[in-house]
């Protein structure tokens, strides 16, 4: 081996220092757009909890005649409440979880958009009313 091929056996550091640049300039064009589809996510899983909450609500209502209580809460959709007696549930498969941002729902019965209890998420923020990712969520819409 010459003292040439030596020398092009390896990777320079200008070479090297484009291959950086280049990952650095991808990682700032994608990540954002990658994060945003995140926040789309959970914006999404809210409104398909809430739908779960309404079906749930809805066996719930056919078997005992009404609604829970806003005290009894979509906790009524697992436990049987006392004095309902003819629950047939738990109308939910898997525990009571919060909303994609950690914060728990809101329900209220009786609501204030008609006869249906409101199921509510305050968005990523978890304070009513907001825009964007910080809207709220809720059953009536």
């Amino acid at each position: 081996m010459n003292v040439r091929n030596s020398r092009r056996a390896g990777v320079t550091l200008i070479e090297m220092l484009v291959v950086v640049v280049i990952i650095a300039v991808f990682a700032a064009v994608v990540g954002p757009r990658l994060l945003n589809q995140g926040d789309k996510a959970r914006v999404v899983a809210a409104k398909q909890q809430i739908a779960n909450f309404q079906l749930a609500l809805g066996q719930y209502h056919l078997d005992t005649g009404g609604y829970p209580s806003t005290d009894q809460g979509l906790n009524a959709l697992r436990v049987q409440p006392s004095g309902v007696e003819q629950w047939h549930g738990p109308y939910l498969e898997k525990d009571l979880g919060n909303d994609p941002w950690g914060h728990p729902y809101v329900y209220k019965f009786p609501g204030d958009h008609g006869d249906e209890p409101d199921v509510i998420s305050y968005g990523a923020d978890g304070q009513p009313g907001g825009s964007d990712l910080n809207s709220d969520i809720v059953s009536w819409k």
